[in-house]
């Protein structure tokens, strides 16, 4: 392999600084390669995963209505966890191990081509074609990885060498909208792009065995991929009052207070909490998230965060109150985020318990 194919294989072509520091002698094919066996005794929490796969850029697409960008890209058919309200610990968990029937996994981006935000919560359904023929068509889970953060994406048998064509239909936001957003992202849309495959160049992706930081805290750096990725805003650049960061196990959560709420809120404040990972900071979606403040010894608030995609704040958990500097806030995670996890994040995010701070 020359040079150039292997810094865009390996970590999917993050800078080239960042990739050869994590390449080294760890390298190697599929053709030669097999995944490493799932690890004994999982912390409960982030971990750097065994292997890390190489992935290729498949096209990025506009629907009709311009109003949803996206991007298709795939790797080597991968495992992941299904979660949902039900999961308690990772026993419970949906596994989803390639059987050997699969050719690919193909992942989904999708964004607000105007501002560039990633879209959270919305149904993303995958069509595959090959001349002119239906092959394959699914509803792809909404997930996140150490690397990408929150996408869609699912494993999908094709049919031999060819050019295939990926249609990605997206359904509107189940979230409220708010600010600019609030008039937006009403109908669905959808895209095509095309896709040369080809098992050579499959095979050709790297895969990155890491056996000396297996399991270890920490996770791989997020790509460089040339599209958005679902990365928390530093709360710097946001509007209102940033009170500090509460922690619940791995999830960070950023609390702000703001004098007046987003457009299409009425009250006369507003709490808006952002949820993300560690390390790399990466958004943590579709969680039921409820808030209790005390001041001076007596409850001002007492109820549920909703979850809220927002032209300014971006997608964060929110309710029209009137947070005030000296306030003891008390987050609880009633549901855990309901989204399937890649390796490194399976284990995490689901007992969560309550998080304080004070404002």
């Amino acid at each position: 392999m020359q040079r150039r194919q292997y810094l865009r294989a390996c970590l999917g072509g993050v800078t080239v600084t960042a990739a050869t520091a994590g390449c080294t002698d760890l390298f190697e094919t599929r053709e030669v390669a097999s995944t490493p066996p799932i690890l004994e005794d999982r912390p409960e929490r982030v971990y750097f995963p065994t292997h890390v796969d190489g992935m290729e850029m498949v096209g990025m697409g506009r629907s009709a209505n311009d109003e949803y960008a996206v991007a298709v890209t795939y790797t080597f058919p991968h495992r992941f966890w299904r979660v949902d309200a039900t999961t308690e610990s990772v026993e419970d968990a949906n596994l989803h191990a390639p059987d050997g029937s699969d050719d690919v996994h193909l992942m989904a981006l999708v964004w607000d081509p105007q501002t560039q935000r990633v879209l959270p919560e919305t149904g993303v359904t995958i069509d595959i074609t090959k001349d002119g023929e239906a092959l394959d068509e699914q509803v792809i889970y909404p997930m996140i990885s150490p690397r990408m953060g929150f996408h869609y994406g699912a494993n999908f048998r094709l049919d031999g060498d060819g050019d295939y064509e990926v249609t990605v239909s997206v359904g509107a936001p189940s979230v409220r909208r708010t600010g600019d957003y609030s008039d937006r992202f009403e109908e669905p849309g959808s895209a095509t792009v095309d896709f040369p495959f080809s098992v050579e160049t499959r095979n050709s992706l790297s895969v990155e065995r890491t056996t000396d930081r297996a399991g270890e805290a920490g996770v791989p750096p997020v790509m460089d991929m040339d599209v958005p990725l679902g990365i928390s805003p530093d709360p710097a650049s946001l509007s209102g009052q940033h009170h500090g960061t509460a922690e619940s196990g791995d999830a960070r959560f950023e609390v702000l207070s703001l004098d007046s709420p987003p457009a299409g809120i009425d009250g006369d404040g507003y709490l808006a909490v952002l949820a993300h990972t560690p390390y790399n900071d990466l958004v943590l979606p579709a969680m039921a998230l409820s808030a209790t403040i005390q001041r001076d010894g007596e409850s001002v608030f007492d109820g549920r965060l909703e979850r809220t995609f927002d032209s300014e704040l971006g997608y964060h958990f929110g309710a029209a109150v009137d947070a005030q500097s000296g306030d003891d806030l008390t987050l609880a995670v009633d549901t855990h985020p309901q989204v399937s996890r890649h390796e490194g994040y399976e284990t995490a995010f689901l007992q969560l318990p309550d998080a304080m701070l004070g404002l």
